[in-house]
């Protein structure tokens, strides 16, 4: 997918999420829980709300995305003394290995064309025993109002390159080395897998 695509998106993206709120704030406050005085590092970090939601209940929090125009967007807002943004590559962090405690990539594996990769980059900068928190959207059953948001994405140029259902998914994971710890179903326009693992 083109960065230039989420540069266009960054300004409304907020406005889009708008009806889920109350449920990503409920992910949030779990989030928040899970990482409590650690150092984390959060991938595709978007316009920064889930950072500037969690970022206070860390020890450091280190939030990057690849486009340009959420991370211009999420510096807008005031953000804890904690919490900085950064531009980076999923594939490509520019970080040294074991860095983090815990690392979190929220609805953004789907969207990234070498997931894998990602993981593997996650994996080599977490601390030994880290923590993987990665919620991501699943196909469940279609139902009429899913099928909207997901012709409105499309329409914009977000595709998503990955489609998992639920069983999937986790099997993703698991095959590629990460040992499942906590796992919810989250229910937004799009259902999504919430996920806590292990390397």
């Amino acid at each position: 997918m083109k960065k230039n695509i989420w540069d266009r998106c960054a300004p409304l993206y907020d406005f889009a999420m708008k009806s889920d709120r109350n449920t990503y704030d409920y992910m949030y406050s779990k989030i928040s829980k899970s990482v409590a005085d650690r150092s984390v590092l959060e991938i595709g970090s978007g316009t920064g709300r889930l950072a500037r939601s969690v970022a206070p209940a860390c020890k450091t929090y280190v939030a990057t995305d690849y486009s340009e125009g959420m991370l211009a967007v999420a510096g807008k807002e005031a953000c804890p003394d904690n919490l900085t943004f950064e531009l980076a590559d999923a594939t490509s962090l520019p970080y040294p290995d074991d860095s983090f405690d815990v690392a979190i990539i929220a609805n953004a594996l789907h969207i990234i064309p070498d997931p894998i990769k990602a993981l593997n980059e996650i994996r080599r900068v977490l601390k030994p025993g880290g923590l993987l928190i990665a919620p991501n959207f699943i196909n469940r059953d279609m139902t009429v109002k899913i099928g909207i948001w997901a012709k409105f994405l499309n329409l914009i140029g977000v595709n998503f390159e990955h489609r998992w259902t639920e069983e999937g998914y986790i099997k993703f994971l698991e095959d590629n080395g990460w040992k499942l710890g906590y796992k919810e179903i989250i229910k937004t326009r799009v259902p999504m897998a919430y996920i806590e693992c292990r390397p």
